[in-house]
């Protein structure tokens, strides 16, 4: 650890769940999943899930606060859990689920507490917030089939934090309802329903399959530049189709497992909104890919609009 870097130690239930949230943050050195605020050392797995040993599953972060300050580590840690819940989280039950922040200096502590007084007055929960806030104890780092195990076992670790509740009360519970009280207003319902509900809609019955005019494709929910039709082509699937986007940094892709399919899913990353998939059945003169996105979470611009419509930076793509 440099003299830039601080640590910062939460519990919020299994730890597998705890780790990508943090480690996908800029100014994250390292997170490591391990076992803290007990009287046992160097415990086991199976020691600490006995609920014997007073540990809990704990994710131990290394950060630089001039980068990503504690202030910003707290609250992103109040997103991953239940804080009322005082037997667990989710579908994990018993002593070494329980949530809690162990502050490694008064300062830490101070920020701690004023951000839990902050999240019980903000009434987001209607039950009291019960996360403990403690001193750090040693923390012994997990086994080494616990560490990133989300990279590890990607399709595994989507459907555990699926299945054991967490993903879906954590939707639920920071859901900005007014955010979506005014995307059900401005958006069509086929619209709503596959940007916000992962939705699909029907294929050759959509309004831009078949579109042969050139121009650039953006996000319906916030106006981010996706596609060109430069990239589309006919893939014969009924939805529009693409061999990349304009920028690979504008969208995410994320392991997708429902309906009993394994699959790519392509979302839009500053509008979070769900855009369709990506297979690797795409024309292998343009990088095998196949872009299969939904009409409905698409805004076409014809070139001749792009600059009234304040994208006149993506003419070049015409020329």
């Amino acid at each position: 650890m440099t003299s830039h870097n601080h640590i910062a130690t939460f519990a919020g239930g299994c730890f597998w769940c705890m780790v990508k949230p943090f480690d996908e943050q800029p100014g994250i050195e390292k997170v490591v999943s391990g076992y803290t605020g007990g009287h046992k050392e160097n415990p086991t797995y199976e020691e600490v899930c006995s609920d014997t040993t007073g540990h809990v599953e704990a994710v131990q972060i290394t950060f630089n606060p001039e980068i990503f300050p504690y202030e910003k580590l707290v609250e992103l840690f109040w997103q991953q859990i239940d804080p009322t819940d005082e037997g667990g989280q989710f579908a994990d039950r018993g002593e070494s689920y329980k949530t809690a922040i162990f502050y490694h200096s008064e300062e830490q502590r101070q920020i701690a507490e004023k951000s839990k007084e902050n999240l019980a007055k903000s009434g987001r929960f209607s039950k009291p917030i019960v996360t403990p806030i403690i001193e750090a104890k040693p923390f012994y780092p997990a086994e080494e089939y616990h560490q990133d195990y989300h990279k590890k076992h990607p399709i595994r670790y989507k459907m555990y934090r699926k299945g054991s509740g967490r993903e879906g009360f954590l939707k639920e519970a920071w859901s900005n309802k007014e955010q979506q009280e005014e995307l059900r207003n401005r958006l069509t319902p086929m619209q709503y329903e596959v940007t916000q509900n992962n939705g699909t809609e029907p294929p050759f019955r959509n309004e831009y399959w078949d579109n042969k005019e050139e121009g650039i494709y953006v996000n319906i929910v916030s106006g981010e530049p996706l596609f060109s039709s430069q990239d589309q082509y006919d893939a014969g699937c009924g939805w529009p189709s693409f061999t990349k986007p304009i920028d690979k940094s504008v969208v995410e892709e994320e392991t997708d497992t429902s309906h009993g399919m394994i699959r790519t899913e392509v979302r839009s990353k500053g509008g979070n909104a769900h855009l369709g998939h990506v297979f690797d059945d795409g024309p292998s003169s343009h990088g095998g890919l196949r872009y299969c996105i939904n009409s409905a979470a698409l805004r076409f611009i014809p070139k001749s609009d792009l600059e009234k419509e304040g994208y006149g930076g993506y003419k070049k793509l015409f020329s």
